[in-house]
C-alpha cells in the first residue's frame, strides 16, 4: 500500500453511522478540513488518499473508539476532535474524562485540550486560576469539580463567592436582604450549580448551607476549612481583596479562581488578576491555565467574536505603537499657523510648522516648563515675534535671535504684554537708562 493511502476497516453498521453522521454531514466536516485528503467510504472501509492521509487515519481511529465508548458525536465534538488532531493531541484522552455525572445523567467532560488540563489542574492543586475568555467553561467546570468533591466527601461544603462589580452600568441600590443583594451576581454559578446537582437537590444545599454563597466583601477574617471555594469573575477583585480572598484558604480546602482579563469592569482597571501569576508562579500548590478561543464551547460564532475582538486589540496596540496619524507621537503634525515672521499659539490649522523646525513660525504651549512652573520656551526660531501661552502666570519665551518676544498667560488680562527687545535694552544702556 502507497504511503499517501490508509485503509480503516469499521467494525459494526452501527459504528460507521455514527462516524459518517446523518446524510454524510460528519464526513463532509472531515474532508472541508483537510484539503489535502481524499476520502472514499465503501461499506464499512474508509480508504483516504494524500498528503494528509495518516493524519485522517488517526483521526478515525480516535472517533471510532469514542464511539464505541458511547459518544454520540455532532458537528461541534468532530470539529474540536480536528482541531485536537491537528495539535498533535488524543481526542480520546480528553474527551474520554469523565468529571461528574450529573442529577440528569448526563456526564460532564472535557471538550477540549485546554478544558483538559484546567480540570486536572483543579484536581491536583490547592489553588487554581483560569483564565480565559467568555465560553471556556471556566465557572462551570470549577462549579463540577466542586459538587464531585462534595460527593465524595472531600470536602464539607461549597463556597460561590464574586465581586459585586457591575458592568459599566449602575444599578443603584437593591431591595433584600443581603442575598437578595449579590444573587444577581451570582446567577451564572447557581445556574451551573442547578444544572449539575437539579433544582430539588441545589435547592437543600442551600437551604442546609452545605452550598455558601458569600459576598466577597464579607470573607475577611474567616478561616475556611474542608471547603471548595469558587471565586468568579476575579478580573474585578482589586489586589487588596485577592491577597485577602487567597489568605482565606484552611486545611483541607481547594480554591478556584476564574476570571477574564479582557473584561474588568473594576474601577481605575486595577485588576487583582493582572500581573498575578509573576507574583505566585513558582508558589507549590499554585496553577495557572490559560484557555483560549479554541476552549470556547458556546456557539460557533462566540469563538469568531472572540477572535475579531483579539485581533482588534492587536491591531490597536500596533498603531498606538507606531503612532497614529494626527496624534502627538506622529511626525508631521503642527499647531501652529501664520505667515513666516510671525507666530500665534493654539490653532488648529496647517500651515505653520512646530517650534522643532525652525522654519517659518513658532509655538510653544505648556502648563509646566521645564525649568519652573508656568514657563514655555520656544527655540530655534527665525527673526520675527514670538509668541507663548500657559495655562498659569508667569511665562518666559527665548529666541536665539534679535525680534520681539510677546508673552500671553491664562491668567492675565488676556492682552500681550510689550517686552523690549535685546537690542533697545543695549541702546538705552549706551544712553544711560
Amino acid at each position: 500500500m502507497s504511503p499517501t493511502q490508509v485503509k480503516i476497516l469499521v467494525p459494526g453498521n452501527h459504528l460507521m453511522m455514527g462516524l459518517v453522521g446523518e446524510r454524510d454531514e460528519l464526513l463532509r466536516l472531515i474532508e472541508d478540513s483537510f484539503e489535502d485528503a481524499r476520502i472514499v467510504v465503501r461499506g464499512n472501509e474508509i480508504t483516504i488518499e494524500g498528503n494528509e492521509a495518516e493524519r485522517v487515519g488517526h483521526l478515525f481511529d480516535q472517533l471510532i473508539t469514542l464511539v464505541e465508548q458511547g459518544h454520540r458525536l455532532d458537528p461541534s465534538d468532530v470539529g474540536r476532535t480536528i482541531a485536537m488532531v491537528k495539535d498533535d493531541v488524543s481526542p480520546t484522552e480528553v474527551l474520554a474524562t469523565e468529571v461528574l455525572r450529573s442529577a440528569r445523567g448526563r456526564t460532564v467532560r472535557p471538550k477540549t485540550a485546554g478544558q483538559k488540563r484546567y480540570t486536572d489542574a483543579m484536581a491536583n492543586n490547592v489553588v487554581t486560576f483560569g483564565i480565559g475568555p467568555a465560553g471556556t467553561g471556566k465557572s462551570y467546570l470549577a462549579v463540577a469539580l466542586a459538587v464531585q468533591a462534595l460527593q465524595e466527601r472531600a470536602v464539607d461544603r461549597i463556597i460561590l463567592t464574586r465581586p459585586a462589580v457591575e458592568a459599566g452600568e449602575r444599578l443603584g441600590f437593591l431591595p433584600g436582604d443581603i442575598m437578595a443583594k449579590v444573587d444577581p451576581y451570582l446567577r451564572p454559578l447557581y445556574d451551573a450549580l442547578y444544572d449539575l446537582a437539579g433544582p430539588d437537590g441545589a435547592q437543600r444545599l442551600l437551604e442546609r448551607g452545605t452550598v455558601e454563597v458569600a459576598p466577597l466583601a464579607f470573607m475577611r477574617g474567616r478561616t475556611l476549612n474542608r471547603s471548595f471555594i469558587i471565586l468568579d469573575e476575579a478580573q474585578n477583585t482589586t489586589p487588596e481583596q485577592m491577597k485577602m480572598f487567597l489568605t482565606r484558604i484552611g486545611f483541607g480546602s481547594k480554591a478556584v479562581v476564574t476570571g477574564d482579563v479582557t473584561q474588568i469592569d473594576v474601577a481605575g482597571g486595577r485588576s487583582g488578576l493582572l500581573g498575578l501569576e509573576k507574583v505566585l508562579g513558582e508558589v507549590e500548590g499554585v496553577a495557572f491555565v490559560h484557555l483560549t478561543r479554541r476552549d470556547v464551547v458556546r456557539h460557533k460564532i462566540v469563538a469568531d467574536i472572540v477572535d475579531a475582538y483579539e485581533r482588534a486589540d492587536g491591531s490597536d496596540q500596533r498603531a498606538d505603537l507606531s503612532g497614529r496619524p494626527g496624534s502627538p507621537a506622529s511626525p508631521g503634525t503642527s499647531r501652529s499657523a501664520g505667515a513666516a515672521g510671525s507666530a500665534s499659539a493654539e490653532t488648529d490649522h496647517s500651515e505653520g510648522v512646530s517650534a522643532e523646525t525652525g522654519l517659518g513660525s513658532v509655538s510653544a504651549e505648556t502648563g509646566v516648563g521645564p525649568d519652573r512652573p508656568g514657563t514655555s520656551h520656544s527655540r530655534g526660531a527665525h527673526p520675527g515675534s514670538v509668541s507663548a501661552e500657559t495655562d498659569s502666570g508667569g511665562v518666559s519665551a527665548e529666541t536665539g535671535h534679535s525680534g520681539s518676544v510677546s508673552t500671553e498667560t491664562g491668567s492675565g488680562s488676556g492682552h500681550a504684554a510689550p517686552t523690549r527687545s535685546a537690542a533697545d535694552r543695549r541702546t538705552d544702556k549706551s544712553n544711560g537708562h
